[in-house]
C-alpha cells in the first residue's frame, strides 16, 4: 500500500511558478512510476506527466512540455512537479498517482493505482 498527500497548490499570476509536493507513506515508493494528472472543473482527468522509479526518464504532455518539470527524491519518498510559466489554462487540482513501471498506457489513469487527494492550482490572469 502507499498513500500519497500532495502540497503546494495555491493561487498564482500568470508566468509565474508554483512547486507540488507529492509524499507517499510505504517503503516500496522507489519501485514505482510516479504520474501527475490535473482536472479543471467540468473537464475530464488530464495527463500531465510521469517520472520512472530510477527517475531516469520522464515524460510530459505536449500542453505543459518545456514549462513543468518532474523529479523525484526516492530517499525522501516525495515526488515534485516544478511548474514555471504559469498559464490561466493551467488552473486545475493536480494529483499525483502511483502505478506500475511496466504498464506502456502511462498516460491513462487506467494505469495508476495509488492517487493523491490532490491541491488546488490556481492561475489569474
Amino acid at each position: 500500500q502507499v498513500q500519497l498527500v500532495e502540497s503546494g497548490g495555491g493561487l498564482v499570476q500568470a508566468g509565474g511558478s508554483l512547486r507540488l509536493s507529492c509524499a507517499a507513506s510505504g517503503r516500496t515508493f522507489s519501485s514505482y512510476r510516479m504520474g501527475w494528472f490535473r482536472q479543471a472543473p467540468g473537464k475530464e482527468r488530464e495527463f500531465v506527466g510521469f517520472i520512472s522509479w530510477s527517475g531516469g526518464s520522464t515524460y510530459y504532455a505536449d500542453s505543459v512540455k518545456g514549462r513543468f518539470t518532474i523529479s523525484r527524491d526516492n530517499a525522501k519518498n516525495t515526488v515534485y512537479l516544478q511548474m514555471n510559466s504559469l498559464k490561466p489554462e493551467d488552473t486545475a487540482v493536480y494529483s499525483c498517482a502511483a502505478g506500475s513501471p511496466y504498464s506502456s498506457n502511462y498516460a491513462s489513469d487506467m494505469a495508476y493505482v495509488y492517487w493523491g487527494q490532490g491541491t488546488q492550482v490556481t492561475v489569474s490572469s
